[in-house]
C-alpha cells in the first residue's frame, strides 16, 4: 500500500476539481482514481468516458480558476482542504467505503486523531435531555474522549458546549464559513477557536436538506461509538444511528419515558439492539472494551491493473438490473451476470452517463 503523503498544489487542484464535478460522487470518484491512477488523468479521461456513454452529455469539471479561488478563500478564512490520501485526513473516517474524497477543516485537526465519540439527539430536547447531554459530554471529555456532533440546536449544541475545554468536533452540512443554525454563532466561534469544524461542502456553500445525511455519515464515521440522547421516531438521529451500525460503530441510546415522543426513537433503538446506557460510566465501559486495532484504511486505490474495456451488452445488462430503490452491488452483479469488480466499473460508466446513482455502502440505483 502506498504511504499517505501531502498533495502538491497542482494535485490538490485536480482532486478538488474531480470531487466537485457534477455526477461524480465518492464511489465514482474512487473508481476513477483506480482506473486512471491520478485525479489529473481522470479529468483528462472524462471526455472519452462520456463520449462512450452514447448519451452525448459531457461532464464539465469546474474551471481551474474557480477551484483556485475556493482554495484561496478557504486559506484566507484560516481553514484547509484535506484529501483522503493525505496524512492529516482523519484515520477513522478513512476506513469508510468510500470516505469523503475531500474535507475542509477549520481549527485543530489533530483532535480527529484522538479517541472520539458522537453525541446526537433531538433539536427540541427536554431540560432533562439537555442536562444528560451536558453531563455525558463533560465526563467523557474528562476521560479523554473528543465529542463529535452536528452543531444543531438541542442535544448537539449542549454536547459541544460541555466539551469545549476537552475537545469537540462540529461537522456541518454547509461550508465551514456558514454558521447554521444562526443561533449558534457564538458556539461556532468558540469551536473554531478551541475545537475543530469539518465540512464536505465547498467554501461559501449554504446547506440544503439533502446535505444533512452526508453530514451525519461523517459524524458517525469519525466516531468510535454513537450515543443518542432523545430522538423522535422519525428523525435525523435515527438515520445517524443506522449509518453508525452499517459502519461497524457501536450504537448506544439513553432510554426515556414511553409517554414522551422525544424518547420514542431512542426506546425503539434499544428494542432493535442498541446498547442501553444511563450515564457516562456505562458509555466508558463500552468504549473501553472496543478494539480498533483491526480497523485499517481501505486498500490502495491505485493498486491493481486498470479495468478492461466493458462490452456494451454488459453495460446494458447492468442497467437493466438496476431498480429505482438502492440495491447491493453483489445483487446487481448477480442479476447482470458480472463479477462485482466489473459491475462496479460498469456502474461508474453508467453514473457518468446519468443512468445510475452509486451510493456509499456498496449500493446503487437507477437514476431518475
Amino acid at each position: 500500500m502506498t504511504p499517505a503523503r501531502p498533495l502538491s498544489d497542482a494535485e490538490r487542484i485536480d482532486w478538488v476539481r474531480l470531487a466537485r464535478t457534477p455526477n461524480i460522487g465518492p464511489v465514482t470518484f474512487f473508481q476513477l482514481l483506480r482506473k486512471f491512477k491520478s485525479a489529473g488523468a481522470a479529468l483528462e479521461g472524462l471526455p472519452e468516458l462520456t463520449r462512450k456513454s452514447g448519451r452525448g452529455r459531457e461532464l464539465v469539471p469546474p474551471a481551474i480558476a474557480d477551484i483556485e479561488r475556493e482554495l484561496n478563500l478557504t486559506r484566507k478564512y484560516g481553514a484547509q482542504v484535506i484529501a483522503s490520501c493525505e496524512p492529516a485526513y482523519p484515520a477513522l473516517l478513512k476506513t469508510l467505503d468510500p470516505p469523503p474524497p475531500i474535507l475542509t477543516a477549520l481549527g485543530k485537526i489533530d483532535l480527529a486523531t484522538k479517541p472520539t465519540v458522537a453525541i446526537v439527539g433531538a433539536r427540541n430536547a427536554s431540560a432533562a435531555g439537555r442536562k444528560l447531554a451536558r453531563d455525558i459530554a463533560s465526563e467523557l471529555g474528562r476521560a479523554g474522549f473528543v465529542i463529535v456532533s452536528g452543531l444543531a440546536l438541542g442535544i448537539d449544541g449542549e454536547a459541544h458546549a460541555a466539551s469545549l475545554a476537552t475537545g469537540t468536533i462540529a461537522v456541518l452540512g454547509g461550508a465551514v464559513d456558514h454558521v447554521y443554525p444562526p443561533q449558534h454563532d457564538r458556539l461556532y466561534a468558540e469551536i473554531a477557536a478551541k475545537g475543530l469544524i469539518l465540512s464536505e461542502s465547498p467554501y461559501g456553500y449554504r446547506a440544503k436538506a439533502q446535505d444533512f445525511p452526508r453530514r451525519n455519515r461523517i459524524i458517525t464515521g469519525l466516531s468510535r461509538g454513537v450515543v443518542v440522547v432523545e430522538a423522535a421516531e422519525r428523525s435525523g438521529s435515527l438515520i445517524s444511528a443506522r449509518m453508525a451500525g452499517e459502519q461497524g460503530r457501536d450504537v448506544m441510546a439513553v432510554p426515556g419515558s414511553p409517554l414522551d415522543p422525544r424518547s420514542a426513537g431512542t426506546n425503539h433503538l434499544i428494542r432493535q439492539g442498541a446498547t442501553l446506557v444511563r450515564h457516562a460510566d456505562d458509555i466508558l465501559e463500552i468504549l473501553e472494551s472496543l478494539s480498533f486495532s483491526g480497523v485499517a484504511a481501505t486498500g490502495d486505490l491505485f493498486e491493481g491493473p486498470p479495468d478492461p474495456e466493458l462490452p456494451a451488452d454488459l453495460l446494458a445488462r447492468i442497467q437493466q438490473a438496476l431498480s429505482p430503490h438502492p440495491m447491493p452491488l453483489d445483487e446487481i452483479a448477480r442479476a447482470a451476470g458480472a463479477t462485482p469488480a466489473r459491475c462496479a466499473a460498469g456502474l461508474m460508466e453508467l453514473e457518468l452517463a446519468g443512468d445510475a446513482i452509486t451510493l456509499p455502502g456498496g449500493l446503487a440505483s437507477r437514476a431518475f
